[in-house]
């Protein structure tokens, strides 16, 4: 892999300033990655997909043969990749001299060609475009965009690279690939970007009565990379416990963020989330409730209640034995009464 030359990279950043704004780690990528086989009575001789951050946009048919767009409602998608299926297969028969279509023993010739746009929290943006293969498990050969020239990364490829040197109509088709690459970015991006639902929810401390946890989950967004932070007063909060980035089953992503806080003290508490979908970050606060501890509450109030009512029930019935045995004593005392006087 290469970067950019100064001059083109200034340009980009500009271009990609508004969207990079918020000071965070953030990355996207649009790779093309492709598989041929030497061997195709186990494994399909050929698969092809471009994936840009983390979503599938195209994948090749081999049954039909043609690329298949996955997100079929981008506006203006890539062109499809440079080079065929056949052109693979060609290329992994001359390297294993097969003849035939099929080879005895199985061979792997793969490559990825794409671009990776990367911004560090401390504001540095790293702009990388990219062509490289691969043979049976290690480095081949790859391309440099500024020379238009390619680089033999195994003895195997020198033979290789004198012929691919030459073919001076697909490195250019490349190189325009390359410099086609961030505009579909910026373009996908654009399309595919949603804001996070923000929440905030508070539980006790399982292992701590004078504590309680607050939770913060950001669901929902995407592009992948988000900034969230739980607050106190507006100042971070120290040992914040994280789940990390995870993927929802729509392609969209969510993180949780909690921290422990004392039970007695009731904020303000937030959280702050930062996303590229975002024009400024959003603060989600605390309302105080804790459904949790409501629960542990109307448990109190319910056993409260149950031994109030048994014991109302046990002296009814200590009343109504009473009661039952006064009645029985005169009842016994008015018939030897009777029996006397006869």
């Amino acid at each position: 892999m290469f970067c950019i030359d100064k001059g083109i990279f200034l340009l980009i950043f500009l271009w990609f300033y508004p969207f990079l704004s918020d000071a965070q780690e953030e990355k996207h990528f649009l790779h093309y990655k492709f598989t041929a086989l030497s061997k195709a009575d186990t494994f399909p001789e050929f698969s092809a997909e471009g994936v840009c951050d983390d979503r599938q946009i195209k994948h090749y048919n081999n049954e039909e043969r043609v690329w298949i767009l996955t997100e079929d409602d981008w506006t203006e998608p890539p062109e499809d990749p440079p080079d065929s299926r056949d052109w693979f297969n060609h290329q992994i028969r001359t390297l294993t001299n097969c003849t035939n279509s099929q080879c005895s023993e199985l061979h792997v010739l793969q490559r990825i060609i794409g671009c990776e746009l990367e911004k560090l929290p401390d504001g540095t943006v790293n702009l990388t475009v990219f062509d490289e293969y691969g043979f049976d498990g290690e480095d081949f050969i790859s391309f440099n965009s500024e020379t238009m020239k390619w680089i033999d990364k195994s003895p195997k490829a020198k033979e290789t690279k004198e012929k691919w040197d030459h073919q001076t109509e697909r490195n250019q088709f490349i190189k325009d690939f390359h410099k086609n690459c961030i505009d579909w970015i910026s373009t996908f991006n654009n399309t595919k970007m949603s804001s996070p639902d923000v929440r905030v929810s508070v539980r006790k401390a399982p292992d701590d009565d004078s504590k309680l946890v607050l939770t913060c989950l950001a669901t929902g967004f995407y592009p992948r990379d988000v900034q969230m932070n739980i607050r106190l007063n507006r100042n971070i909060l120290e040992d914040q416990t994280s789940s990390g980035i995870r993927p929802n089953d729509d392609e969209t992503f969510q993180m949780r963020n909690s921290v422990k806080i004392d039970r007695n003290h009731e904020g303000p508490y937030d959280c702050l989330v930062n996303h590229s979908s975002l024009t400024e970050p959003v603060s989600v606060k605390w309302d105080g409730n804790c459904a949790d501890c409501e629960t542990e509450s109307q448990n109190h109030t319910l056993i409260l209640v149950v031994a109030l009512i048994l014991v109302v029930a046990l002296a009814l019935s200590l009343a109504l034995a009473l009661t039952v045995c006064i009645w029985w004593l005169c009842i016994r005392n008015s018939s030897k009464g009777k029996i006397r006087r006869y």
